[in-house]
Protein backbone atom coordinates (compact mmCIF):
# COMPACT_ATOMS: atom_id res chain seq x y z
CA UNK A 1 0.00 0.00 0.00
CA UNK A 2 1.42 3.35 -1.07
CA UNK A 3 1.06 6.41 0.87
CA UNK A 4 0.93 9.90 -1.28
CA UNK A 5 1.97 12.88 1.27
CA UNK A 6 1.53 16.74 0.06
CA UNK A 7 2.86 19.29 1.81
CA UNK A 8 0.40 22.38 1.95
CA UNK A 9 1.61 25.89 0.89
CA UNK A 10 2.32 26.91 4.08
CA UNK A 11 5.37 24.79 4.54
CA UNK A 12 7.20 26.36 0.93
CA UNK A 13 10.83 26.69 1.74
CA UNK A 14 11.49 29.73 3.50
CA UNK A 15 14.33 30.78 1.12
CA UNK A 16 11.44 31.18 -1.95
CA UNK A 17 9.10 33.44 0.13
CA UNK A 18 11.91 35.69 0.91
CA UNK A 19 12.75 36.69 -2.00
CA UNK A 20 9.90 38.37 -2.59
CA UNK A 21 9.29 39.95 1.32
CA UNK A 22 9.60 43.76 0.21
CA UNK A 23 7.54 43.00 -3.07
CA UNK A 24 4.60 44.10 -2.01
CA UNK A 25 5.99 46.86 0.12
CA UNK A 26 4.63 49.90 -2.33
CA UNK A 27 5.16 53.08 -0.65
CA UNK A 28 2.88 55.52 -2.87
CA UNK A 29 4.57 58.69 -1.01
CA UNK A 30 8.15 58.04 -1.77
CA UNK A 31 7.19 56.76 -5.51
CA UNK A 32 5.51 60.29 -5.85
CA UNK A 33 8.54 61.98 -4.59
CA UNK A 34 10.82 60.09 -7.05
CA UNK A 35 8.76 60.49 -9.95
CA UNK A 36 8.22 64.57 -9.30
CA UNK A 37 12.27 64.69 -8.55
CA UNK A 38 13.47 64.97 -12.06
CA UNK A 39 10.58 68.14 -12.72
CA UNK A 40 11.78 69.68 -9.69
CA UNK A 41 15.49 69.68 -10.26
CA UNK A 42 15.12 70.92 -14.07
CA UNK A 43 12.63 73.81 -13.05
CA UNK A 44 15.64 74.86 -11.15
CA UNK A 45 18.34 74.60 -12.86
CA UNK A 46 15.97 76.16 -15.78
CA UNK A 47 15.28 79.23 -13.11
CA UNK A 48 19.00 79.17 -12.25
CA UNK A 49 19.56 79.89 -16.10
CA UNK A 50 17.25 83.03 -16.27
CA UNK A 51 18.48 84.75 -13.87
CA UNK A 52 22.08 84.53 -15.52
CA UNK A 53 20.11 85.79 -18.07
CA UNK A 54 17.72 87.99 -16.88
CA UNK A 55 14.85 86.71 -19.09
CA UNK A 56 12.81 84.00 -19.55
CA UNK A 57 13.09 81.20 -22.77
CA UNK A 58 11.80 82.91 -25.46
CA UNK A 59 11.70 86.31 -23.62
CA UNK A 60 13.77 89.36 -24.13
CA UNK A 61 15.98 90.68 -22.01
CA UNK A 62 15.60 93.47 -19.60
CA UNK A 63 16.33 97.04 -20.46
CA UNK A 64 16.31 100.22 -18.75
CA UNK A 65 16.18 102.87 -21.26
CA UNK A 66 19.86 102.99 -22.59
CA UNK A 67 21.25 101.34 -20.14
CA UNK A 68 23.10 97.76 -20.30
CA UNK A 69 21.18 94.65 -19.16
CA UNK A 70 20.77 93.45 -16.33
CA UNK A 71 21.70 90.21 -16.63
CA UNK A 72 24.76 88.69 -18.48
CA UNK A 73 24.95 88.46 -22.60
CA UNK A 74 24.41 85.63 -23.73
CA UNK A 75 21.66 82.64 -25.66
CA UNK A 76 20.92 79.43 -24.86
CA UNK A 77 21.41 76.49 -27.07
CA UNK A 78 19.29 73.50 -26.06
CA UNK A 79 20.35 70.77 -23.09
CA UNK A 80 22.43 67.84 -22.45
CA UNK A 81 21.07 64.82 -20.53
CA UNK A 82 22.88 63.59 -17.11
CA UNK A 83 22.14 60.69 -14.67
CA UNK A 84 21.79 62.41 -10.99
CA UNK A 85 21.68 59.97 -7.78
CA UNK A 86 20.62 61.77 -5.12
CA UNK A 87 18.39 60.36 -1.88
CA UNK A 88 15.65 60.19 -3.87
CA UNK A 89 17.17 57.63 -5.90
CA UNK A 90 18.78 57.32 -9.77
CA UNK A 91 17.12 59.92 -11.91
CA UNK A 92 18.05 61.43 -15.78
CA UNK A 93 17.49 65.12 -16.43
CA UNK A 94 17.58 67.69 -18.76
CA UNK A 95 19.95 70.45 -18.00
CA UNK A 96 19.91 73.39 -20.32
CA UNK A 97 23.13 74.93 -22.02
CA UNK A 98 24.00 78.37 -22.74
CA UNK A 99 26.75 80.61 -24.07
CA UNK A 100 27.75 83.56 -22.51
CA UNK A 101 29.33 86.96 -23.87
CA UNK A 102 32.97 87.56 -22.36
CA UNK A 103 34.41 90.88 -21.49
CA UNK A 104 36.87 90.09 -23.91
CA UNK A 105 34.20 89.90 -26.79
CA UNK A 106 33.99 85.92 -26.61
CA UNK A 107 31.62 83.35 -25.49
CA UNK A 108 32.11 80.53 -22.54
CA UNK A 109 29.49 77.70 -21.74
CA UNK A 110 27.02 78.87 -18.66
CA UNK A 111 27.95 76.81 -15.66
CA UNK A 112 25.13 75.81 -12.98
CA UNK A 113 26.10 76.78 -9.48
CA UNK A 114 23.50 74.23 -8.38
CA UNK A 115 25.02 71.36 -10.04
CA UNK A 116 28.65 71.43 -10.31
CA UNK A 117 30.27 70.09 -13.74
CA UNK A 118 30.43 66.36 -14.04
CA UNK A 119 28.66 66.23 -10.46
CA UNK A 120 26.92 62.56 -10.47
CA UNK A 121 25.89 62.66 -6.83
CA UNK A 122 24.05 65.26 -4.85
CA UNK A 123 26.35 65.64 -1.98
CA UNK A 124 23.79 64.77 0.45
CA UNK A 125 23.99 61.61 -1.51
CA UNK A 126 27.76 61.20 -0.67
CA UNK A 127 27.40 62.52 2.81
CA UNK A 128 24.79 59.49 3.41
CA UNK A 129 27.75 56.75 1.83
CA UNK A 130 30.16 58.22 3.91
CA UNK A 131 28.21 57.98 7.10
CA UNK A 132 27.27 54.94 6.22
CA UNK A 133 30.93 53.79 6.03
CA UNK A 134 31.40 55.80 9.33
CA UNK A 135 28.73 53.46 11.12
CA UNK A 136 31.32 50.75 11.23
CA UNK A 137 30.61 48.77 7.69
CA UNK A 138 33.15 48.11 4.79
CA UNK A 139 32.68 49.31 1.51
CA UNK A 140 30.81 46.24 0.16
CA UNK A 141 28.26 46.21 2.91
CA UNK A 142 27.55 49.74 2.31
CA UNK A 143 26.47 49.25 -1.45
CA UNK A 144 24.42 46.07 -0.32
CA UNK A 145 23.32 48.65 2.77
CA UNK A 146 22.02 51.08 0.02
CA UNK A 147 21.15 49.07 -2.92
CA UNK A 148 17.57 49.84 -2.74
CA UNK A 149 17.51 53.58 -1.97
CA UNK A 150 20.26 54.34 -4.75
CA UNK A 151 18.78 51.92 -6.97
CA UNK A 152 22.35 50.02 -7.47
CA UNK A 153 23.95 52.85 -8.42
CA UNK A 154 26.30 52.59 -5.91
CA UNK A 155 29.16 50.18 -6.16
CA UNK A 156 32.35 49.48 -4.04
CA UNK A 157 34.43 52.05 -6.30
CA UNK A 158 31.88 54.62 -5.48
CA UNK A 159 32.44 54.49 -1.96
CA UNK A 160 35.71 54.39 -2.38
CA UNK A 161 35.67 57.78 -4.56
CA UNK A 162 33.27 59.51 -2.28
CA UNK A 163 35.41 58.45 0.92
CA UNK A 164 38.67 60.10 -0.79
CA UNK A 165 36.25 63.38 -1.16
CA UNK A 166 36.75 63.62 2.62
CA UNK A 167 40.58 64.16 2.36
CA UNK A 168 40.47 68.03 1.44
CA UNK A 169 39.05 68.60 3.96
CA UNK A 170 41.13 66.25 6.35
CA UNK A 171 43.99 67.61 4.97
CA UNK A 172 42.88 71.32 5.71
CA UNK A 173 42.29 70.65 9.02
CA UNK A 174 45.61 69.30 9.48
CA UNK A 175 47.16 72.66 8.64
CA UNK A 176 44.52 75.03 10.32
CA UNK A 177 45.64 77.68 12.71
CA UNK A 178 44.81 77.47 16.60
CA UNK A 179 46.39 80.59 17.23
CA UNK A 180 42.77 82.03 17.51
CA UNK A 181 41.34 79.28 19.53
CA UNK A 182 41.42 79.67 23.45
CA UNK A 183 42.46 76.09 24.50
CA UNK A 184 43.42 76.06 28.18
CA UNK A 185 43.60 72.38 29.03
CA UNK A 186 45.45 69.24 27.20
CA UNK A 187 44.40 65.66 27.40
CA UNK A 188 47.00 62.95 25.57
CA UNK A 189 46.75 59.87 24.65
CA UNK A 190 47.52 56.94 21.89
CA UNK A 191 45.80 53.53 21.14
CA UNK A 192 47.02 50.55 18.75
CA UNK A 193 45.53 50.14 15.82
CA UNK A 194 46.04 47.40 12.87
CA UNK A 195 46.77 49.07 9.22
CA UNK A 196 48.17 47.45 6.04
CA UNK A 197 51.38 48.21 5.34
CA UNK A 198 53.27 46.40 2.06
CA UNK A 199 51.22 44.23 2.32
CA UNK A 200 51.17 43.05 5.67
CA UNK A 201 49.07 43.68 8.77
CA UNK A 202 50.90 45.88 11.04
CA UNK A 203 50.66 47.81 14.45
CA UNK A 204 50.65 51.30 14.10
CA UNK A 205 50.10 54.05 16.82
CA UNK A 206 47.58 56.53 16.73
CA UNK A 207 48.80 60.15 18.98
CA UNK A 208 45.86 61.79 20.00
CA UNK A 209 45.50 65.20 21.64
CA UNK A 210 42.22 66.44 22.92
CA UNK A 211 41.88 70.39 23.77
CA UNK A 212 39.80 71.78 26.17
CA UNK A 213 38.43 75.65 25.30
CA UNK A 214 37.90 77.84 28.12
CA UNK A 215 34.08 77.44 28.06
CA UNK A 216 34.60 73.49 29.12
CA UNK A 217 34.14 72.46 25.41
CA UNK A 218 36.42 69.80 24.34
CA UNK A 219 37.63 70.03 20.89
CA UNK A 220 40.01 67.61 18.29
CA UNK A 221 43.19 69.11 17.92
CA UNK A 222 45.37 66.42 16.62
CA UNK A 223 45.53 62.59 15.44
CA UNK A 224 48.78 61.21 13.63
CA UNK A 225 49.53 58.03 12.83
CA UNK A 226 53.34 57.40 14.04
CA UNK A 227 55.42 53.99 14.69
CA UNK A 228 54.78 54.06 18.97
CA UNK A 229 54.76 56.35 21.53
CA UNK A 230 58.09 57.56 21.58
CA UNK A 231 59.62 60.38 23.05
CA UNK A 232 60.49 61.62 19.13
CA UNK A 233 57.12 60.42 17.92
CA UNK A 234 55.23 62.82 20.64
CA UNK A 235 57.46 65.76 19.96
CA UNK A 236 56.67 66.00 16.19
CA UNK A 237 52.82 65.92 16.82
CA UNK A 238 53.43 68.86 20.00
CA UNK A 239 55.95 70.51 17.56
CA UNK A 240 53.37 70.86 15.12
CA UNK A 241 50.59 72.35 17.05
CA UNK A 242 52.97 74.54 18.72
CA UNK A 243 53.78 75.81 14.89
CA UNK A 244 50.37 76.16 14.14
CA UNK A 245 50.04 78.65 16.99
CA UNK A 246 48.79 76.38 19.98
CA UNK A 247 49.26 78.75 22.86
CA UNK A 248 51.02 77.12 25.97
CA UNK A 249 48.37 75.00 28.31
CA UNK A 250 47.55 75.81 31.57
CA UNK A 251 47.21 72.30 32.36
CA UNK A 252 48.10 68.79 30.96
CA UNK A 253 46.39 65.28 31.72
CA UNK A 254 48.27 62.42 29.95
CA UNK A 255 48.82 58.31 30.14
CA UNK A 256 52.10 57.97 32.12
CA UNK A 257 53.96 56.73 28.77
CA UNK A 258 57.54 57.89 29.60
CA UNK A 259 58.08 58.77 26.03
CA UNK A 260 55.11 61.52 26.45
CA UNK A 261 56.72 62.82 29.67
CA UNK A 262 59.77 63.52 28.15
CA UNK A 263 57.94 65.45 25.02
CA UNK A 264 55.94 67.69 27.78
CA UNK A 265 59.37 68.45 28.74
CA UNK A 266 60.89 69.40 26.31
CA UNK A 267 58.40 71.92 25.70
CA UNK A 268 56.24 72.73 28.37
CA UNK A 269 58.62 72.39 31.03
CA UNK A 270 56.48 73.46 34.45
CA UNK A 271 52.84 72.89 33.15
CA UNK A 272 51.33 70.83 35.65
CA UNK A 273 50.76 67.38 34.24
CA UNK A 274 48.21 65.24 35.36
CA UNK A 275 48.67 61.53 35.54
CA UNK A 276 45.41 59.37 34.30
CA UNK A 277 44.79 57.27 38.18
CA UNK A 278 42.65 54.60 36.07
CA UNK A 279 45.87 53.81 33.60
CA UNK A 280 47.98 53.33 37.00
CA UNK A 281 45.05 51.00 38.68
CA UNK A 282 45.72 49.04 35.57
CA UNK A 283 49.89 49.11 36.41
CA UNK A 284 49.33 48.17 39.66
CA UNK A 285 47.13 45.28 39.01
CA UNK A 286 50.04 44.18 36.71
CA UNK A 287 52.50 44.08 39.97
CA UNK A 288 50.34 41.61 41.82
CA UNK A 289 48.53 38.16 41.38
CA UNK A 290 44.46 38.03 40.08
CA UNK A 291 43.55 36.96 43.76
CA UNK A 292 44.49 40.19 45.30
CA UNK A 293 43.06 42.59 42.79
CA UNK A 294 39.80 43.01 44.38
CA UNK A 295 41.42 44.43 47.32
CA UNK A 296 43.86 46.67 45.52
CA UNK A 297 40.93 47.93 43.50
CA UNK A 298 38.86 48.97 47.11
CA UNK A 299 42.43 50.61 48.79
CA UNK A 300 43.03 52.50 45.34
CA UNK A 301 39.16 53.61 44.90
CA UNK A 302 39.21 54.92 48.16
CA UNK A 303 42.37 56.76 48.16
CA UNK A 304 41.39 57.88 45.06
CA UNK A 305 37.99 59.13 44.96
CA UNK A 306 37.94 61.12 48.46
CA UNK A 307 36.26 63.99 48.98
CA UNK A 308 39.24 66.29 50.46
CA UNK A 309 42.94 66.69 49.90
CA UNK A 310 43.59 65.95 53.28
CA UNK A 311 41.36 62.76 52.75
CA UNK A 312 43.68 61.59 49.96
CA UNK A 313 46.70 62.48 51.58
CA UNK A 314 45.77 60.40 54.44
CA UNK A 315 44.97 57.15 52.64
CA UNK A 316 47.47 56.91 50.21
CA UNK A 317 49.80 57.04 53.23
CA UNK A 318 47.59 53.90 54.34
CA UNK A 319 48.33 52.64 50.73
CA UNK A 320 51.68 52.60 50.89
CA UNK A 321 52.44 51.32 54.60
CA UNK A 322 49.76 48.64 54.15
CA UNK A 323 51.24 47.64 50.57
CA UNK A 324 54.77 47.64 51.38
CA UNK A 325 53.88 45.07 53.75
CA UNK A 326 51.30 42.87 52.22
CA UNK A 327 53.08 43.34 48.34
CA UNK A 328 55.83 45.67 48.43
CA UNK A 329 55.94 45.74 44.23
CA UNK A 330 52.12 47.61 44.65
CA UNK A 331 53.18 50.00 46.96
CA UNK A 332 56.70 50.85 44.36
CA UNK A 333 54.44 51.05 41.39
CA UNK A 334 52.53 53.80 43.18
CA UNK A 335 55.17 55.54 44.57
CA UNK A 336 56.56 55.91 41.36
CA UNK A 337 53.92 57.96 40.06
CA UNK A 338 54.56 60.63 42.53
CA UNK A 339 52.22 63.69 42.97
CA UNK A 340 51.37 63.76 39.41
CA UNK A 341 48.87 61.41 40.41
CA UNK A 342 47.42 63.89 42.59
CA UNK A 343 47.75 66.99 40.70
CA UNK A 344 43.63 67.22 40.16
CA UNK A 345 43.49 68.10 44.21
CA UNK A 346 45.41 71.41 43.24
CA UNK A 347 41.77 72.67 41.22
CA UNK A 348 38.75 73.01 43.49
CA UNK A 349 36.72 69.42 43.57
CA UNK A 350 33.89 70.31 41.02
CA UNK A 351 36.46 69.78 38.64
CA UNK A 352 38.25 66.43 39.97
CA UNK A 353 36.23 64.48 37.70
CA UNK A 354 37.73 65.88 34.38
CA UNK A 355 40.70 66.23 35.77
CA UNK A 356 41.76 62.46 37.39
CA UNK A 357 41.88 60.56 33.73
CA UNK A 358 41.95 60.69 30.24
CA UNK A 359 38.50 59.09 30.22
CA UNK A 360 37.66 61.54 27.30
CA UNK A 361 39.97 59.88 25.06
CA UNK A 362 39.66 56.97 26.31
CA UNK A 363 36.02 57.06 24.83
CA UNK A 364 37.01 58.07 21.73
CA UNK A 365 39.51 55.20 21.42
CA UNK A 366 35.99 52.80 22.41
CA UNK A 367 33.80 54.04 19.87
CA UNK A 368 36.39 54.22 17.11
CA UNK A 369 37.01 50.52 17.46
CA UNK A 370 33.80 49.48 17.30
CA UNK A 371 33.35 50.91 13.98
CA UNK A 372 36.14 49.76 12.16
CA UNK A 373 36.10 46.09 13.99
CA UNK A 374 33.95 44.66 11.16
CA UNK A 375 37.01 45.71 8.44
CA UNK A 376 39.98 44.16 11.47
CA UNK A 377 42.58 46.05 9.20
CA UNK A 378 42.31 49.04 7.63
CA UNK A 379 43.59 50.20 4.20
CA UNK A 380 46.60 52.13 5.27
CA UNK A 381 48.21 54.42 8.38
CA UNK A 382 46.46 58.03 6.50
CA UNK A 383 42.87 55.93 6.22
CA UNK A 384 43.27 55.09 10.65
CA UNK A 385 44.21 58.78 11.15
CA UNK A 386 41.54 60.14 8.64
CA UNK A 387 38.47 58.41 9.14
CA UNK A 388 39.10 58.62 13.65
CA UNK A 389 38.80 62.38 12.79
CA UNK A 390 35.84 61.79 10.38
CA UNK A 391 34.06 60.08 12.93
CA UNK A 392 34.09 64.08 15.12
CA UNK A 393 33.90 66.47 12.08
CA UNK A 394 30.54 64.54 10.70
CA UNK A 395 29.43 64.30 14.04
CA UNK A 396 28.72 60.85 14.35
CA UNK A 397 30.43 60.96 17.38
CA UNK A 398 29.83 64.18 20.05
CA UNK A 399 31.99 65.36 22.91
CA UNK A 400 30.01 67.51 25.59
CA UNK A 401 31.68 70.40 28.37
CA UNK A 402 34.22 68.65 30.55
CA UNK A 403 32.38 68.85 34.29
CA UNK A 404 33.49 71.96 36.32
CA UNK A 405 34.33 74.10 33.51
CA UNK A 406 32.30 76.78 35.28
CA UNK A 407 35.61 77.02 37.13
CA UNK A 408 38.13 76.24 34.58
CA UNK A 409 39.62 80.19 35.22
CA UNK A 410 40.82 79.04 38.07
CA UNK A 411 44.63 78.52 38.64
CA UNK A 412 46.30 75.27 40.36
CA UNK A 413 47.59 76.26 43.71
CA UNK A 414 51.24 75.42 44.18
CA UNK A 415 50.12 73.51 47.41
CA UNK A 416 50.84 69.23 46.05
CA UNK A 417 50.08 66.45 48.49
CA UNK A 418 52.33 65.46 51.23
CA UNK A 419 53.76 62.31 50.15
CA UNK A 420 55.82 60.81 53.17
CA UNK A 421 54.32 57.67 54.06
Amino acid sequence: MTNNTTKPDSLQPAAEMAVDLFANWFDPIETEVRARSRQFIEELLRGELDAALARPRYGRSQMAGNEERAGAAGHRHGSRTRSLTGTFGPIEIAVPRARLTTSEGGTTEWKSQALRAYQRRTLAADALIASTYLAGTNTRRVRRALAALFGGTVGKDTVSRTWRKVKSDWDAWNTRSLAEDPIVRLILDGTVVRVRLDRKATSISLLVVLGVRADGQKVLLAIKSMGGESAEAWRTVLDDLITRGLRRPEFLIVDGAPGLDKAIASVWDGVPVQRCTVHKHRNLFAHAPERLHDEITADYNDMIYATTPEEIETRRKAFIRKWRLKHRAVADSLEEAGERLFTFTRLPPSQWRSLRTTNAIERLHEEFKRRIKTQTVLPSADTAAMLFWALLASGQINMRKVDGWQTLSTKPINQPIDLAA
